[in-house]
């Protein structure tokens, strides 16, 4: 993850990139940091748990931070929808991961590491196009939810905001992980 020197809660200058997408990839930043220290200690259990078997599970979630990265970069950064080689390669997780709920209940067994790699991975291919795209860029426009015009700023505001909501999520899925194991424990 490229950061500065500076404190997470800084959004700010960062070396190699221009000062809006410096802010940007700030806020970006910190969204990520914050997931991370929340999922880096969990085990294959913990990732895979879902409270009352339905739902969606930290991994689920994780992964689909992956997917919602990767649409969006072709999205934004090749102005078109994923190639058809890219969706092959990917189908047994991006739609799923995409979809959640049932559709995602195929992603499971990886440990924190894998999927920590794996949003590592899509983010250098983010930060790598962005270091080669004008400021300009953000503000451009295109037609976007319900034909509404959106531009490239608010569509990576959305690709972090997703995240953020979704680790509210993750805390929860941890809260209930631990209330089912402590009723276990105790009942032991």
């Amino acid at each position: 993850m490229t950061t500065s020197n500076k404190s997470p809660f800084v959004i700010g200058q960062i070396e190699g990139y221009s000062k809006e997408f410096s802010n940007l990839i700030s806020m970006m930043n910190y969204a990520r940091e914050t997931t991370i220290w929340e999922v880096q200690n969990l085990s294959v259990e913990e990732l895979d748990f879902r409270i009352n078997g339905t739902g969606n599970s930290i991994g689920m979630l994780l992964a689909h931070f992956v997917a919602v990265e990767k649409i969006y970069q072709f999205l934004t950064i090749n102005g078109k929808d994923l190639p058809d080689e890219e969706v092959d390669r990917y189908a047994d997780t991006l739609q799923p991961a995409l979809d959640l709920g049932e559709a995602g209940t195929i992603i499971n067994g990886n440990t924190a590491e894998f999927y920590l790699e794996d949003l590592k991975k899509t983010r250098e291919i983010t930060l790598k196009h962005f270091q080669n795209l004008p400021d300009s860029w953000l503000y451009e426009t295109t037609p976007w939810w319900n034909n509404e015009l959106s531009n490239n700023y608010f569509k990576w505001f959305h690709v972090f905001e997703d995240e953020i909501n979704h680790r509210g999520q993750i805390r929860i899925i941890k809260k209930q992980y631990e209330r089912a194991n402590n009723s276990t424990t105790s009942q032991a």
